[in-house]
């Protein structure tokens, strides 16, 4: 296949990147202006400038390609949600996706295939309720983001793509995602459950991520949102109970949930308290097979691979 990748210089894309091109994919990779020049994360990737606020693109180069997987937004925890940061979250997904799906409609051979990503989110803080495709939206900020994201991305579906929305839960990688930044307070010995530690946390290892992405590009029998979470979710007690074990450190020193919401204001809310119990329902109705769904196991061999 032929596939067109943005957010490609990201944890997730570097890591599809180079599974799809071991898989013998020809790769394009719609870059910012500032990171044309930058080393690609392979040498046989096709680089194509792309400026997501702009609107400009070089759609030429998408001419006759099979898919697109969309991976392109600023990082939602990458600083204190200020009106400047919304501002710029809410450019990077909506507007970027929207001058995008507009470049591809006008093609005379668009792409068939759209992967994007988006996230659990957009379900909000919904205590012991067990979230499926079929739940509602959430009310907060990155639960609307998160709708209107979307909404953009299935306008793609108007020139006859099949239209894939992972909403994707916490990320667990060696390098990249939340993880590091979780485990650094463990290391040093001050770690522990965040605020009452009942919250559940859906989540997936980075290769179970690029196995979903694989599995959505080749699956003519998915389409819509589909929940891009392992079918084991566990309460952030229990989270942070094994990943203290796995470190060989005590979880002694819990956060009280207003020391977050002090330190980080909505965002605390939106991403470290909220429960959300999530379930891949649609992956698992369409066959898809899970790499690993152990937590457990999945730490372990995270920081194995850090080593």
């Amino acid at each position: 296949m032929r596939i067109l990748v943005s957010g490609s210089t990201g944890f997730l894309g570097t890591s599809l990147i180079d599974t799809l091109e071991r898989e013998s994919h020809a790769i394009v990779r719609l870059v910012r202006p500032e990171s044309v020049q930058r080393k690609a994360n392979t040498t046989r990737a096709q680089a194509v400038r792309w400026d997501p606020v702009a609107g400009q693109f070089d759609a030429t180069a998408a001419e006759r390609a099979d898919a697109l997987v969309h991976l392109a937004g600023a990082s939602i925890s990458g600083g204190r949600w200020s009106v400047s940061r919304k501002n710029l979250l809410r450019t990077s997904r909506i507007e970027a996706t929207r001058h995008l799906i507009g470049a591809l409609s006008r093609l005379r051979y668009p792409p068939r295939v759209i992967v994007a990503s988006s996230g659990i989110g957009y379900y909000g803080d919904r205590g012991e309720e067990i979230l499926t495709e079929e739940s509602s939206s959430g009310g907060d900020f990155l639960s609307a983001l998160c709708r209107e994201w979307e909404a953009e991305t299935a306008r793609g579906a108007e020139f006859g793509a099949r239209v894939v929305m992972l909403r994707f839960g916490i990320v667990l990688a060696a390098h990249g995602g939340a993880l590091p930044l979780m485990a650094l307070p463990f290391k040093l010995g001050a770690g522990g459950r965040l605020g009452s530690g009942r919250q559940w946390m859906s989540w997936l290892t980075i290769g179970e991520a690029v196995g979903m992405i694989r599995f959505a590009l080749a699956n003519p029998g998915l389409a819509g949102p589909a929940n891009a979470v392992t079918p084991n979710p566990v309460r952030n007690a229990d989270f942070t109970r094994i990943l203290a074990k796995t470190l060989h450190r005590p979880a002694l020193f819990p956060v009280p949930a207003f020391a977050l919401r002090l330190a980080l204001g909505e965002m605390a809310d939106a991403l470290l308290l909220p429960s959300q119990r999530v379930m891949p329902s649609k992956l698992e109705q369409t066959g898809y097979q899970f790499i690993q769904p152990d937590l457990a196991m999945a730490i372990a061999e995270v920081f194995r691979k850090q080593a």
